[in-house]
Parts: structure tokens; C-alpha cells; sequence
């Protein structure tokens, strides 16, 4: 909101490192020990068959740009939600 530049417009924050969402429900599931299984269905129609956001404006604009690998932000929100889940327990 403080941007004083001249640039407008949505900006993608993402990663660029483009995997398929069956890769990561699988790593999901060996990280967190789960026996859970995954359910492949149909794509709707209107499903992008490409998931890797353009962020060039994010680094142009913001000088930002994603700092923590796949595995270590999963790693990071599963000991988060450890914790919250010891401290209140169902």
C-alpha cells in the first residue's frame, strides 16, 4: 500500500516450482504419518492444467520472492499445528 511506484494491479505470490496436487497430498500424507488415502476424480472443465504463478511482478515490483523450500514450510506448519492440536485436545 506504501508502493510508490507506478505499477497496479494484482501481484502472483507463489511458488514458481510447479508440482501436481497428487505430489503434494502425497508428501503431505508421508510427513504427517497419516494412513489416509488419496481420491483421484475427474478435473472440472475449467481446471487449469498448469499451476505455476508468473512471479516476475512480485520480484520487480516487492523485490520478493518465495524463501523457504516446499518441505520446510510443510514441515514448519505441521509442528505448528502439533502444537496446537497438544494444547487442545479434542
Amino acid at each position: 500500500m506504501d508502493n510508490t511506484s507506478s505499477e497496479t494491479g494484482p501481484v502472483n505470490l507463489g511458488n514458481p516450482g510447479e508440482f501436481t496436487m497428487s505430489e503434494l497430498a502425497t508428501l503431505v500424507l508421508e510427513m504427517t504419518g497419516s494412513k489416509s488415502s488419496l481420491e483421484h476424480r475427474d478435473l472440472p472443465q475449467d481446471d487449469p492444467k498448469q499451476r505455476q504463478p508468473d512471479i516476475s511482478k512480485a520480484k520487480k515490483v516487492l523485490n520478493w520472492e518465495p524463501a523457504v523450500a516446499l518441505k520446510d514450510g510443510l514441515a514448519r506448519t505441521i509442528e505448528y499445528f502439533d502444537g496446537q492440536l497438544a494444547k487442545h485436545p479434542s
